[in-house]
This record gives structure tokens, C-alpha cells and sequence, in this order.
């Protein structure tokens, strides 16, 4: 009989995937899977736990957001593990997910799993951290690590809201160094997003971006003007802000960054702490699999 290794993050979103444990096990082995079980609680936990597997798995089934597919994606090229993905999306935000399309519905997104294809995607890498949606830096990049994650898990979304309009008061400008194969940047900013995905915070920043392409989506927004702050901002929220150049926001595709900066400040990979500068941002290109592409 064919098996999959299904790893979960209980405390991930609203905790919902614990009342759907039986039904994901069920659907599987109505279609000829044994289910093996593997709960997330650490990132190096879960490192050892892979570089012990002996088993020869279909695939690894993940639920959680953004930072639980980081965890099991990161444990998996450490350990040398080149298995299929498959993504129930249980998370807060679940940006990556919505980029590959896959139904926020448990039960549909376990089936979607089961009947789909594979087929391959980029994959974001920060020094020696991998990322599937987004690294960041700046203004409410580490929003994520400072929610209490039992506040996030009870009231969900609002949390990280609340928690933005907490460091308003902290804005400050951060002078950072950018070097990739097109061009350089030496200034300051509030804000720099590295994006795999198009989303961060279910906001369509990068709606240009693509699964395959071997190229990141870089979003530079400069310390400039109020009033060319709230530009921005409207241009965002109309979707309109890649199509031309506006002041105050600079928007490029490359596939290798390098990033230098002693601002003293942390990043963020999906939402977990990242590496510390300097960075060497690269894309490689379809280098994850990933199981459950619409037939």
C-alpha cells in the first residue's frame, strides 16, 4: 500500500485542523494511502525527525500557513529529502496557498491533493534559510514574531492588524545597500519585501510575479514624503502599483540579490526570524515539487 507522511502544526490559524485529523486520514485511505502522522512543535525537531525517515512516502501532505510550509520545506533540503508537497492551507493568512489556487476548504484542499498532479514551483533562499512566499525587511516585517501566538491563534488576522498599528509609532527610515545583476540601490527605506509569492498579508503586492519563472519579485519602498506614502498606498489598494514608476516605490525582478545594511534590525522569512545581514537573496528556479495541481 502507498503511504504519505502528514505533517501538522496544531496551534496553526484557529487550531481547525485538529476537528479534520480523521477525515484527511479517511480520504487517503479510501484511495489506497497509509497515513503516517508527524506533529509540528520545532523547526530542528523536525530537521532530526527527517534525516531518521527510512520510509518511501508518495509525498508529504503539510497543514499550516506560510511558516509552517517554511518549517517542513527547510527541515526537507537540509535533510537531503526531495519529496512532492502537498498543502492544506490552515494557517492565518495563507499566501502561498492562494497563489497555487488551493481552496482554503480542508476536505477540498485534501482531495485537490489526492487527485492532482505534481508539478514544480521557485523557491526563495536567504543565506542559508529557504522561503516559499516572502522575505522582508523594514516597517511590520516582524509583526508575525511579536503577535502572541496564542492571541493569533484565538482571534486570528485582527491580531496582526492590532499589532501593525502598534509600531506605527516605531517607523524610521533604514539605510540599506542593494546589489543584483541589473542595477544598484543605496538609500533609505521603510520597507523592502523579497517575493516568491504575490502576496504578504493577503495584500497583492507582487501581482506580476510567477510560479516558475526563476525570478523574485522586489519591492523597495523608500523613506520619502508623507503625502507620497499615502500615494502609494492608494495606488495599492487600486492595484496599479506596478504599472508604472511611481516615486517613492522602486519595483524590479532579478534572480539574486545582495542586501547590506547595520540598521541593527531582524528580518523575516514567512513570517518566522530570518538570518542576519549581510543577505544573499536567490531564487531556484522549480525547485520545489509540489503535489495537487488542478487536473
Amino acid at each position: 500500500m502507498k503511504k504519505i507522511l502528514f505533517v501538522y502544526n496544531p496551534f496553526s490559524g484557529e487550531r481547525i485542523i485538529l476537528n479534520y485529523l480523521d477525515k484527511i486520514i479517511e480520504l487517503h485511505e479510501k484511495n489506497g494511502y497509509t497515513v503516517h502522522i508527524k506533529r509540528i512543535e520545532r523547526t530542528e525537531e523536525l530537521q532530526n525527525y527527517f534525516q531518521t525517515i527510512d520510509e518511501k512516502y508518495e509525498y508529504i501532505l503539510v497543514s499550516g500557513g506560510d511558516g509552517s510550509i517554511d518549517i517542513v520545506v527547510n527541515a526537507m533540503k537540509k535533510s537531503n529529502i526531495d519529496l512532492p508537497i502537498g498543502i492544506i492551507p490552515t494557517g492565518t493568512a495563507n499566501d502561498f496557498a492562494k497563489f497555487l489556487d488551493i481552496p482554503l476548504d480542508i476536505v477540498k484542499a485534501c482531495k485537490q491533493v489526492i487527485d492532482g498532479t505534481e508539478f514544480k514551483v521557485d523557491v526563495g533562499k536567504a543565506n542559508n534559510q529557504y522561503f516559499v512566499n516572502v522575505a522582508s525587511m523594514g516597517l511590520f516585517t516582524d509583526v508575525s514574531q511579536k503577535t502572541d501566538t496564542n492571541i493569533k491563534n484565538t482571534i486570528g488576522k485582527l491580531a496582526y492588524y492590532i499589532k501593525g498599528i502598534e509600531e506605527i509609532p516605531n517607523l524610521r527610515k533604514l539605510k540599506v545597500k542593494l546589489k543584483w545583476d541589473k542595477g544598484e540601490f543605496d538609500d533609505y527605506i521603510y520597507l523592502l519585501l523579497v517575493l516568491n509569492g504575490k502576496t504578504a498579508g493577503n495584500i497583492n503586492l507582487a501581482y506580476k510575479a510567477e510560479l516558475d519563472d526563476g525570478k523574485l519579485d522586489v519591492l523597495v519602498f523608500r523613506a520619502t514624503r508623507v503625502t507620497q506614502i499615502l500615494t502609494i498606498c492608494y495606488r495599492l489598494i487600486k492595484g496599479e502599483h506596478l504599472e508604472e514608476n511611481i516615486e517613492g516605490l522602486t519595483y524590479f525582478k532579478c534572480d539574486n540579490l545582495f542586501i547590506e545594511c547595520e540598521e541593527g534590525i531582524v528580518t523575516d522569512i514567512d513570517g518566522e526570524k530570518g538570518p542576519d545581514f549581510p543577505l544573499e537573496i536567490s531564487c531556484i528556479n522549480k525547485g520545489l515539487t509540489l503535489r495537487g495541481k488542478p487536473l
